[in-house]
């Protein structure tokens, strides 16, 4: 019986893949030098972090008692001219089709914002601004020397509307015609709401000498099953300098001061709360704080996000527009921004990986899903990919049953010029080239899958078009599919048993089986094959327990589709007896040799003359 030939270019195509995902896993991870400095600097980190957790909550002042005329007293006396204004906690709700704002007199800031159409996996509405978990207010100094933030000051709303927009105008009165002013107007079936913060009449108020700083924080409220995994797709993101995208860290604390910025988005994963402007801030100092430790059901938020941004006086007064968008992270739903660019703010990948996934996978799977089911429509994208990727995978096997023909003679080579390798190292170059094979040819088909492999790695975690969308036995196609709860956790794969990366793994270990065999001569300074036929199925399982089961579905259909087009390659298409007889005719032509080669020839030529000489 024939034994099986090792099919080293699938090996280091798979290697590849599971290389490119522990970088993906561990590109953020601290240096040991600043691990080192985290651990001297442990205790600090940790103060710093509560006292931000609890920021959000703590920056609200205490309420006063609007029924004791004493304690308003003391309020407006300690207020100054905004005393004008009277203490009312009076709440204006906004809302049309999609979000429903609610607005406090106190602040004049948005204290809740919710979701009209969508909630989390445990059938809650989904709230981006809930029971303090956010605030928004300027900090500016009056000529009288009081140092006042606007979370303090009682706003007078009046509610309006124009060209059939809703318009909420909160003031915050100094005098009859003296005011701060937030503006919302909020659009039928929009989650983009113009916002203006104008002054009027308190050039003499507002000390112009001193900043006025426009201060926003947010924690991150959890909507998924597993926090760990939400906070995975969970960061600050920014756009500056010019259409820049950039963001903070996602896996630790983080600080960054930017110029020019248009945007910034604190994004949820598949929600968003971004506040852009149509003049670009000039700094922005941001900061992001990672409020999650490990997996519980008890963590209800997943990181703390906040930006100062210094606000410019024009002749004493205020006048900035700008617009706060709370809604999905939807590429549909975004691009409507095109002036803004807010679909920027969606991590569709870095480099040629983003432009597949944004231009390419997005817009394909959008399509499908119009007219099939979600999951039915993974299935047939899947399809569609491998059999627009089987002319590679042709390519790969065709070099490997080139090399399979040459075995022979490359054995003859390895055991006339056993005592001197760079002799067999040359001879064995001069039968590749006139056999017109390459053995790096079955590499490059493995690299060039690289790109479709990374784009769809980011796809199926953050298209908000598979959200909540069931197949089978998963409830949803965008987080991890659960057939069996564990009693207890398992160090890098968890609480529960996923049942799609269990298919994927064994597609992958048949398909691994197929291609190098069951008994696997060990060569010396190779990798032991048989190890890792077992170890890449074992890692499939464990890195994809937690992840999308979108993404492990197209990986168990892409590896049948792969394993069927091997069988029909290998059993009808490629021949060893025509293979050969073609490698014959190629050694018959005159073989012309390019530069690279030439050169090369000749070092290993001189190489070889040198080491003649030095024994004589």
């Amino acid at each position: 019986m024939e034994e099986k030939k090792v099919d080293i270019n699938s090996i280091i195509g798979f290697v590849l893949i599971f290389g490119i995902l522990i970088f993906m896993f561990y590109q953020n991870r601290p240096t040991p030098e600043e691990l080192e400095a985290q651990k001297a600097q442990e205790e600090q980190v940790v103060e710093k972090v509560e006292n931000d957790v609890q920021s959000a909550a703590l920056d609200a002042p205490a309420e006063i008692n609007l029924q004791d005329s004493t304690a308003i007293a003391n309020y407006q006396g300690k207020i100054g001219a905004f005393g004008y204004t009277t203490p009312s906690d009076k709440l204006t709700e906004l809302d049309n089709e999609l979000l429903s704002l609610k607005i406090s007199n106190k602040g004049g800031q948005i204290i809740e914002a919710r979701m009209k159409q969508y909630h989390t996996y445990d059938s809650i509405p989904v709230y981006l601004v809930h029971e303090g978990n956010a605030s928004f207010g300027l900090d500016f100094t009056t000529t009288d020397n009081r140092v006042l933030n606007t979370k303090d000051l009682y706003f007078v709303p009046s509610l309006s509307e124009s060209n059939g927009n809703k318009v909420l105008s909160m003031k915050a009165k100094a005098g009859p015609s003296q005011f701060l002013e937030f503006r919302y107007e909020m659009k039928k079936g929009d989650y983009l709401v113009d916002f203006t913060i104008r002054s009027q009449g308190l050039n003499g108020i507002i000390d112009s000498s001193k900043p006025v700083e426009l201060s926003w924080k947010l924690k991150g409220i959890r909507h998924s099953k597993s926090v760990e995994y939400e906070n995975r797709y969970t960061e600050l993101t920014y756009n500056h300098d010019d259409g820049k995208i950039d963001y903070l860290s996602l896996t630790s604390d983080d600080e960054e001061t930017e110029e020019d910025v248009k945007w910034i988005s604190y994004r949820q994963h598949f929600f968003s709360s971004i506040l852009a402007t149509k003049n670009n801030f000039k700094t922005a100092d941001l900061t992001s704080r990672n409020l999650v430790e490990e997996e519980s059901k008890d963590t209800q938020f997943t990181k703390l996000f906040g930006a100062t941004v210094p606000l410019e006086l024009t002749a004493g007064e205020l006048a900035h527009n700008m617009f706060w968008y709370y809604g999905p992270t939807d590429v549909k739903v975004l691009s409507q921004y095109k002036e803004l660019g807010l679909d920027d703010s969606i991590p569709f990948g870095w480099g040629i990986f983003g432009w597949l996934n944004r231009y390419l996978f997005t817009p394909f799977y959008s399509f499908l899903s119009s007219f099939l089911p979600f999951g039915v429509a993974i299935v047939v994208m899947t399809i569609l990919v491998r059999l627009a990727m089987s002319p590679v995978t042709y390519k790969s096997y065709l070099s490997q049953a080139k090399m399979k023909v040459l075995k022979p003679e490359l054995a003859e080579l390895g055991e006339k010029y056993k005592d001197n390798a760079m002799k067999k190292q040359q001879e064995t170059m001069k039968l590749y080239g006139k056999a017109g094979v390459s053995p790096m040819s079955g590499c490059i088909p493995a690299l060039l899958q690289m790109p479709i492999f990374y784009a769809l790695f980011m796809f199926f975690p953050t298209s908000f078009a598979l959200r909540q969308k069931p197949f089978l036995w998963a409830d949803d196609l965008s987080s991890y599919d659960v057939v069996a709860n564990l009693p207890f956790h398992i160090p890098f794969y968890g609480d529960h048993v996923s049942l799609f990366p269990i298919l994927a793994s064994i597609a992958i270990f048949f398909y691994m089986t197929m291609t190098t065999g069951q008994n696997m001569p060990q060569q010396p300074g190779m990798p032991n094959m048989k190890f890792i036929m077992y170890l890449m199925p074992v890692m499939m399982l464990f890195f994809f327990n937690n992840y999308a089961s979108g993404l492990s579905l197209y990986y168990f259909v892409s590896n049948l589709i792969t394993i069927g087009i091997m069988l029909v390659i290998k059993n009808f298409i490629l021949d060893d007896a025509k293979i050969h007889a073609q490698i014959q005719e190629n050694k018959k032509k005159p073989k012309k040799e390019n530069k690279f080669q030439r050169r090369m020839r000749e070092m290993m030529e001189q190489a070889e003359e040198q080491k003649k000489t030095g024994k004589k």
